[in-house]
């Protein structure tokens, strides 16, 4: 009878992970970690390689061309899960946006020739290879292909000249991802326990009932008194 009760226990409790999690969550058999961000201008740390000097358009195109970058790396790490659709979201990304992301280069292009006219070109190869190598990871994969499939759905859902409204919301979510997380299902949580002053452990303290004596009694209570606790050594509620 208990077996049957634990298993039935079990059963229904797979059932409602596979209920709230999203269906290529369920393929990778795991709940995935909450990776959401603030929305993000381009020139906030951390989203993409610095560009000192850069206009809001400049930015905007840089922020544009980092999520690209990253569905593009996601295209090629995450074909192991092919419910992710990863491959096919991307190359559908690419035709359906072909023009902004186009704009997003040219504009890219003319920011580097305007501020390094003679070596222009060497760096914006090392812009676009850095971008790329910023989403590389091995660690935090399922949780980078999974934000990445989430964010190219939303990006093919996107009208044309749109497209840079996902990369203001996402991309620091993006980012995010790429940080290694466990299962959200197994998270950890942490609690701080109340710890209590040890007591007189001097053997004249104690008689032979091992009971503390009533020289030891005023000293103890004063211990307790000068960590905040009652005589009787019980944690007050919170905020006494």
């Amino acid at each position: 009878m208990v077996c049957r009760r634990v298993v039935a226990g079990f059963v229904a409790l797979s059932s409602v992970v596979v209920a709230t999690a999203p269906a290529a969550a369920s393929y990778l058999f795991w709940i995935p970690p909450n990776f959401s961000g603030t929305p993000v201008r381009g020139g906030e740390p951390g989203i993409g390689l610095p560009l000192p000097g850069a206009t809001d358009k400049e930015l905007s195109a840089h922020l544009l061309w980092n999520m690209r970058a990253g569905l593009n790396v996601a295209a090629l790490q995450c074909q192991f899960a092919p419910p992710l659709a990863a491959v096919k979201n991307y190359n559908t990304l690419l035709k359906q946006h072909d023009a902004e992301l186009t704009d997003a280069y040219t504009t890219i292009e003319k920011y580097f020739r305007r501020t390094d006219p003679k070596g222009w070109q060497v760096a914006l190869d090392q812009y676009t290879t850095r971008t790329y190598n910023g989403f590389s990871t091995l660690h935090a994969q399922l949780g980078f292909c999974e934000t990445a499939a989430a964010i190219g759905r939303d990006a093919i859902g996107r009208k044309r000249g749109d497209l840079h409204q996902t990369a203001e919301l996402r991309m620091r979510e993006f980012r995010n991802s790429l940080v290694p997380m466990g299962d959200a299902m197994f998270v950890i949580r942490r609690t701080n326990f109340a710890s209590l002053p040890t007591p007189p452990l001097d053997p004249k303290c104690w008689n032979k009932k091992d009971v503390l004596v009533k020289k030891c009694v005023v000293t103890w209570n004063m211990t307790l008194a000068a960590a905040g606790r009652p005589a009787d050594g019980t944690v007050p509620p919170s905020g006494v």
